[in-house]
């Protein structure tokens, strides 16, 4: 039998974990300008605010898992073809610019936790992110952000071979084309993670 969602979200084990929520991904400035658009016309960022939000008055976790790029491109993906996007864009992603700095909208407050990636697309293997975790007996993550096509799918799947539970909101995701990261949603990612929606957690975290 199926736990209550509000049993798997208890507050205190749950982190959720934003997957590049700043400005050069999915700002009005973005270097991937449809995925930013996809994310503002499908309500993701509108979901992932009200994600975070209540998160936050819960007790629950906030994590930014952020991208940077080095001016030198030292130590950074080169032969794939996301990277190469990236790489070619006139959005540069340097420390301490704009393009990496959380979305004005959702922000990074004193209790929230920032993961600063150059490399890959999860922040499981690159950083001290299950460590951190399990050090504070984190048991659920919930993804939020983009993309399905790489980093969210990424996240789901490296927290499930570490044994977390997964819960994804389908509002507060997408990917590009948006058809196609609601597929990946049912026939994929379904089989391994719970698939709920940004209005069923608050609720969870509500007792509503």
């Amino acid at each position: 039998m199926a736990r209550p969602l509000a049993e798997i979200l208890e507050p205190s084990r749950t982190a959720v974990v934003l997957q590049e929520c700043q400005n050069g991904i999915v700002g009005t400035e973005s270097g991937l300008p449809a995925l930013a658009e996809a994310a503002r016309s499908s309500g993701c960022i509108d979901a992932v605010v009200r994600l975070v939000h209540s998160a936050r008055a819960a007790g629950a976790r906030v994590i930014h898992s952020v991208f940077h790029e080095r001016a030198d491109g030292w130590g950074g993906n080169t032969g794939l073809e996301l990277f190469r996007i990236v790489n070619e864009a006139p959005v540069k992603m340097r420390p301490g610019s704009a393009a990496v700095a959380v979305l004005d909208e959702i922000g990074v407050a004193p209790a929230d936790f920032t993961i600063v990636r150059h490399h890959g697309v999860s922040p499981f293997p690159l950083s001290e992110l299950d460590s951190v975790l399990r050090n504070e007996g984190v048991t659920t993550i919930i993804p939020a952000g983009v993309a399905v096509n790489w980093a969210i799918t990424g996240l789901t799947f490296d927290g499930i071979n570490r044994g977390y539970d997964v819960v994804i909101p389908r509002d507060a995701v997408t990917g590009i084309p948006t058809e196609y990261a609601e597929m990946a949603i049912d026939h994929s990612l379904a089989f391994v993670a719970t698939i709920s929606t940004t209005d069923d957690i608050v609720a969870a975290w509500s007792g509503g």
